[in-house]
């Protein structure tokens, strides 16, 4: 499996990142080696030779509950409680590299990579992500991504992200 991204390392110039929303850039370069530390969430990143950082996205497990999920959707499933997804609550681009579809080649990498490891190894039924705006609404509503009542996440179904990689 081949990915465009790799995972957040020291070498990373992640002091250089910014992106223009505090949250993003900030989470990058105070908090993202914390939580990949502590085993809350894996961050991918999108970099030159000079390990200068053009994006990142991370990655963590998480469950929503059923009454969340579009009726659609969940009529086709067990009736679980819980059920089993792939969080990716930060998706972010580097200003200078923002307009050259970077954001797009981190989703469609984070959506490969959920994709894949959902295949092989964790149980995950969908995506789910936090868009931080309208921009980042426009994005995932061009892949997919259906917007779920009262929380402001987004989710795209397993089926759906099957048939990018078919």
């Amino acid at each position: 499996m081949s990915y465009l991204t790799t995972l957040l390392a020291n070498t990373h110039k992640k002091d250089k990142f910014l992106c223009g929303k505090a949250m993003p850039g900030d989470y990058l370069y105070k908090q993202a080696k914390q939580d990949v530390k502590r085993k809350l969430s894996a961050c991918f990143v999108l970099s030159n030779d000079d390990k200068e950082i053009k994006g990142y996205y991370n990655l963590s497990n998480s469950s929503i509950l059923r009454s969340q999920v579009p009726e659609s959707i969940i009529r086709k499933l067990p009736p679980n409680k819980d059920l089993p997804v792939t969080l990716s609550v930060r998706l972010a681009v580097e200003n200078k590299f923002q307009g050259q579809k970077s954001g797009t080649d981190l989703l469609i990498d984070a959506l490969k990579r959920s994709f894949d490891v959902a295949s092989n190894s964790t149980a995950s039924m969908a995506v789910i992500v936090d868009p931080v705006d309208q921009g980042a609404i426009n994005l995932f509503s061009k892949f997919g991504f259906i917007l779920l009542p009262d929380s402001g996440r987004m989710f795209l179904p397993k089926a759906i992200i099957a048939q990018l990689f078919k």
